[in-house]
């Protein structure tokens, strides 16, 4: 599977404030961010899988959900957030 326990460990101990805090809205962006960038990879392949597509598209509304809350709440950390990941705002 291409989202293991050590990888999620990775993604919040980078993005987050530790390993175990996987509430924080910038770990969870960047989780978000990790899935959607592996489900466009597999929809290049596989372009009539509507499921995953599907799922692709609640993945990228609750991460701008996340975004939008994070920036509301503190430009700073949105600011950081899209810098690191390299998004599109």
């Amino acid at each position: 599977m291409y989202l293991t326990k050590e990888v999620k460990a990775e993604i919040f101990k980078k993005h987050g404030k530790s390993e175990k805090n996987t509430g924080s809205a910038e770990g969870q962006i960047a989780l978000f961010t990790h899935r959607i960038n592996h489900l466009t990879e597999h929809l290049k392949k596989n372009r009539q899988d509507f499921n995953t597509e599907r799922s692709l598209v609640k993945l990228v509304g609750k991460r701008k959900s996340l975004l939008d809350y994070l920036k509301k709440k503190d430009i700073t950390r949105y600011r950081e957030i899209i810098k690191e990941l390299g998004l599109r705002k």
